[in-house]
């Protein structure tokens, strides 16, 4: 069993609420829930406030078991260490997935406007990448992230990535054939960056919104 579970087991057993728990430790309710599902850790200082207000032991939160013996951990600043990792990891690597997925789609747009689209094509691909594809691949994204809860606070940075990238996409295209036709060099879009940032941040918002809603319907199912 991990520390989440153990935590959640020990906060039931002690009849308190996520609510309640959160304010006497002084989180809020959607860290415990985070905590209690594995997605983060405690600090060790929130383990041992933990520890006294479910009447539980450190040694046996912090005991991990293998087949049928018990290890005991002596050291749990190492334990805590070794999991927060853990769950870094495996965010780190469910954000770079993300990632390339945006980077493939992103790559392939400009792939298809150099080698497939003719200039009698130029108002369909632009309907299709630029208004359509992107922007929803933007979203989409955007919305996992925000869902899933990573890379933390600093998610709220990429809407302004996200609106680079689709800057850089229009001025990977269009203007650069331009640039080539009447070889002179133009200024990028600017104003393609809040474009494409606000399409992130609505993303963002909605996923950290259904996030929440979830937690809440999760905490109101175990009460009941």
């Amino acid at each position: 069993m991990d520390i989440g579970s153990k935590i959640k087991d020990a906060r039931i057993a002690a009849k308190l609420t996520q609510e309640q728990a959160a304010e006497v430790l002084g989180v809020s309710r959607q860290t415990i829930s985070n905590w209690e599902n594995g997605k983060t850790y405690p600090d060790i200082v929130s383990v041992v406030k933990m520890s006294d207000l479910y009447d539980i032991s450190l040694d046996h939160l912090l005991k991990e078991k293998k087949e049928t013996e018990e290890l005991p951990v002596s050291d749990y600043v190492t334990y805590l260490d070794e999991s927060t990792n853990a769950v870094k990891s495996r965010k780190q690597q469910s954000l770079i997935i993300l990632a390339v997925v945006y980077l493939v789609i992103w790559a392939f747009s400009l792939i298809v406007f150099w080698f497939f689209t003719s200039g009698s094509d130029g108002m369909a691909y632009s309907l299709m990448f630029l208004w359509i594809l992107l922007p929803v691949t933007t979203f989409v994204i955007s919305l996992l992230i925000g869902k899933n809860g990573y890379p933390g606070r600093g998610k709220w940075i990429l809407p302004i990535a996200f609106g680079i990238m689709y800057m850089l996409a229009e001025y990977g295209t269009f203007q650069m054939s331009n640039m080539i036709a009447f070889d002179k060099i133009n200024m990028p879009a600017w104003g393609m960056i809040p474009a494409g940032a606000v399409m992130s941040a609505i993303g963002m918002g909605i996923g950290a919104g259904i996030r929440r809603i979830r937690g809440r319907a999760k905490e109101r199912s175990e009460k009941n």
